[in-house]
Formats: structure tokens, C-alpha cells, sequence
């Protein structure tokens, strides 16, 4: 088992802003853990040894047990092969992969190679998720509504990825309200019908509204919006049965039961999920949960496409 005295040693693969923003102070910041490079072809890590492809930065550093995966979804997948083949336990930023096929593959390899394998949901580690768990488990539900809704030029300037074929739009936000919803709901969530709304000059979704269902016949509505200005919405509002009313704000930092504001913390998803990360390495162990990403993949099974006008960036 790693400890301070002989922390995980991890490269980045992937130097965008997320990256930057929150893996690189996340590994830091844990005295278990040690960053020692990162690739990109375009940026280089501050302070860091840096290089072009993962394989350049794996040749130069054996020493690097675990890789964080950071790319956009379309390519993540064959880094991901390559690095578990290398016999490195992996962290895959969400989504996962861009496909769930590309997934489940990556947990067979995983598990092959006898390594662990992260498919990191970073909203299930918001402060308020634990105690919103708890009190669904309390109560007959009878609907929830899950609303994330942000502004695409604010938080991805410039990216064009994130409107190509697998980079899936809306959705890639959206994707972190659906990962609380199949946190705190105890059953699985069914697509029953979607609106999927496409710029003709884009290949993903820019705005959704979904009708879902649990196993247990819980009627849930999310809506889904990338042209938000000015205050963001990241909520999920359940009611139970009994008059019961639970709401998750600003995407799990804030939590509100019956009207009253019982909880409200700084935001600190990722050192969380590195503290994660470590334990299932030291106890061999994998967390692959791709509950979000089918919902997303049946979404556009299911869904219907609607025009939308062109997106100028």
C-alpha cells in the first residue's frame, strides 16, 4: 500500500482546463499521491516534466504507476487501452468513453490485467450527495426533476470538440446531474422519451428535455440547456409522498429540505475522488459505473431530433 513516504506516482494525460483547474491541485494536495508529468501536444504543466503523447512520458518515467485520463471523450478510449495494457491502473475523467461499448471494454481490460480502473462521476463526491442518498432511502419518492443548465461559451471557449460526433453537447454537463440521480435513487433510471435539440451546424445535442422513470415507477423530468446566461442552474428537486421536499443547488453544494437551507459547502469534488482513486488501488479494487452514460447512450435511442438555430461561438 502507498503511503507519504511512498505515494502512487500518476501522469496526466490531457492538459485542458480541467486538468489544470482541478486534477493537477487535487494530486498535489494529497500526500499519497505524487504528480510527476503530464503530456499534451499543445500544453505544457507548470513545473512539471511535460511531453508530446503518453508513450513519450511513460518511457521517460517507468516509475509512473497510474495515469488520469483528461482528454476529450473521442480519443479516450484507445489511450485507455494502451495505458491498462501497460499494466497502469487508470482514472478516466467523465464520460468514461464516448461509447458504452468502448466502456465495457475498458472494465474487461481492467480487470484482465488485474488493475484498477476509475470511471470518476466527480458530482457524486459534491458535499451533499451522501446526505441526499440518505434521505431518498427514508422516503416513498413521487417525482424528481433534475435541471443543469450552464452557458457553453463560458465554460468551454473555444472547444469545438464538444459539439463533434462523441462529444455529446449538453449532455457532457448534463451528464453530472445524471450521475447524482443514479447516486441517490436506489434503482435503475429508464429513458421513456427525449427532445434532443441540434444546431444544424452541430453534431450534439445544445439543449434536451427527457422524461425518465426508476425501476419502481418514479417519474423523473431533466432538462438540459447549454445557452444559460448569467446565473447557472446545476439542481436536482425530489418529492416524497409525505409532502416531503429535498433540493440539491449548484451542483451538490447546497442542500435544502422542506424550504430550509440545511447544508452549504466550498466545492471540493476532486480530492475526493483521488482519496477514492488511492483506496481502490491500495485494495485492488475498481469502481466502473457507467449507470450515467447508458442513459445518455438511450437518450439518443430513443430521442427525437429537433432543429435548433446554428451555434456562433
Amino acid at each position: 500500500m502507498a503511503t507519504t513516504s511512498n505515494p502512487v506516482k500518476i501522469g496526466l494525460v490531457g492538459l485542458g482546463k480541467i486538468a489544470v483547474d482541478q486534477h493537477i491541485p487535487a494530486i498535489r494536495n494529497n500526500p499519497a499521491l505524487e504528480l510527476v508529468a503530464g503530456c499534451s501536444p499543445q500544453t505544457r504543466p507548470d513545473g512539471l516534466p511535460g511531453y508530446d503523447d503518453m508513450q513519450a512520458m511513460l518511457a521517460a518515467h517507468p516509475e509512473i504507476a497510474a495515469l488520469a485520463i483528461c482528454t476529450p471523450p473521442q480519443v479516450r478510449h484507445r489511450l485507455a487501452m494502451e495505458a491498462l495494457a501497460a499494466g497502469r491502473h487508470v482514472f478516466l475523467e467523465k464520460p468514461p468513453a464516448a461509447t458504452l461499448g468502448e466502456a465495457e471494454s475498458l472494465r474487461a481490460r481492467a480487470a484482465e490485467k488485474g488493475v484498477t480502473l476509475l470511471a470518476s462521476w466527480h458530482s457524486r463526491f459534491a458535499p451533499a450527495v451522501s446526505a441526499a442518498r440518505a434521505w431518498v432511502a427514508a422516503r416513498k419518492i413521487s417525482n424528481i426533476s433534475v435541471m443543469w443548465k450552464e452557458n457553453v461559451r463560458q465554460w468551454h471557449p473555444g472547444q469545438k470538440w464538444i459539439f463533434a460526433p462523441g462529444g455529446m453537447g449538453v449532455f457532457d454537463p448534463g451528464i453530472n446531474g445524471l450521475s447524482i440521480l443514479t447516486r441517490i435513487v436506489p434503482d435503475a433510471v429508464i429513458v421513456k422519451k427525449a427532445d434532443l435539440h441540434f444546431p444544424a451546424n452541430c453534431d450534439a445535442p445544445i439543449e434536451v428535455q427527457m422524461d425518465l422513470q426508476t425501476e419502481s415507477g418514479v417519474p423523473v423530468r431533466a432538462e438540459f440547456n447549454f445557452l444559460q446566461e448569467n446565473q447557472q442552474t446545476w439542481s436536482i428537486v425530489v418529492e416524497a409522498e409525505d409532502g416531503g421536499k429535498l433540493a440539491l443547488h449548484l451542483g451538490g453544494t447546497e442542500l435544502e429540505i422542506d424550504g430550509r437551507q440545511v447544508l452549504k459547502e466550498p466545492e471540493h469534488e476532486y480530492p475526493g475522488l483521488y482519496a477514492h482513486f488511492h483506496q481502490l488501488i491500495a485494495s485492488g479494487q475498481s469502481d466502473a459505473d457507467f449507470a450515467p452514460l447508458r442513459i445518455v447512450a438511450d437518450a439518443f435511442m430513443v430521442g427525437k431530433r429537433i432543429a435548433a438555430p446554428d451555434y456562433i461561438e
